[in-house]
């Protein structure tokens, strides 16, 4: 009786034999690479590669995971917190299934929750750092657009002081918020994927994102040009293309910052 097993217990983590296979992809470079301006189209192509291998199973974690981001914004104050701190969690779990596609494995339901298995509290800390610089960001911009709003409320030329306030707001959200998306473009890979801890990971990115400006312009163009397409059927295209994006961004991260 004693080999008889316990009815009670849990059954084992499926996530956990996920992560199994989840290690370091070959010899990591320190701080990136720079990659031929191409290589923006090639990330598309690939990643367009990894999705078609299991293009179901990706469109249902795709619609899963822009569900739970639906549902955390329906929360008041707490959900916009849980979104903060939960989708580089989310994302680096996707990493991981990217990980596997690209290893010619499964792609499974289990690798959407990875994150919450593996360097949970790294990733998390990802979300509060984006958070806290964009909330540094915001402050100038703000500043400058109620600059402009005041100064038109003192000028009789208020239409064109409005429209010259809003214009420099932009230059400078652009200004502010492009630094901060490339620290966090390759976060979430470089902690589930390297072990990095969050700020290393945000450092890391950020010259990897610097040393391929080309690229990243070729590859930023084309995903608006997707984008728009995307949208045109009732927003359906983005089951296609959110994962397209995460595989594309598995893609660049190989390419930039793995060695053969």
């Amino acid at each position: 009786m004693a080999d008889l097993e316990n009815p009670y217990q849990p059954p084992p983590s499926h996530v956990a034999d996920v992560l199994e296979d989840t290690v370091p992809d070959g010899a990591y470079i320190e701080g990136g690479r720079a990659v031929d301006s191409g290589r923006g189209g090639s990330w598309i192509r690939e990643g367009w590669g990894y999705f078609r291998r299991h293009a179901g199973m990706w469109i249902v974690l795709s619609f899963i995971f822009l569900m739970l981001l639906a549902g955390m914004s329906l929360v008041p104050v707490l959900g916009w917190l849980a979104s903060t701190l939960l989708v580089p969690v989310f994302v680096a779990g996707l990493m991981t299934g990217c990980q596997s596609v690209a290893r010619g494995g499964d792609l499974e339901l289990a690798h959407l929750f990875a994150g919450f298995r593996r360097n949970t509290g790294q990733l998390m800390l990802v979300g509060l750092i984006s958070f806290a610089l964009t909330i540094v960001a915001v402050i100038p911009m703000t500043v400058v657009m109620g600059a402009g709003v005041f100064a038109a409320g003192m000028s009789s030329a208020s239409l064109p002081a409005v429209g010259l306030s809003l214009l420099l707001a932009m230059l400078v959200s652009l200004a502010l918020f492009v630094p901060i998306s490339m620290a966090t473009w390759f976060a979430s890979a470089l902690v589930m994927l390297q072990d990095q801890s969050a700020p290393r990971a945000i450092g890391e990115s950020f010259r990897g994102c610097l040393k391929n400006v080309v690229p990243f312009l070729i590859y930023g163009l084309i995903i608006f040009v997707l984008s728009m397409i995307a949208s045109i059927p009732f927003f359906l295209g983005w089951l296609v293309l959110v994962p397209v994006v995460l595989c594309s961004v598995y893609a660049a991260y190989r390419d930039i910052y793995v060695g053969s």
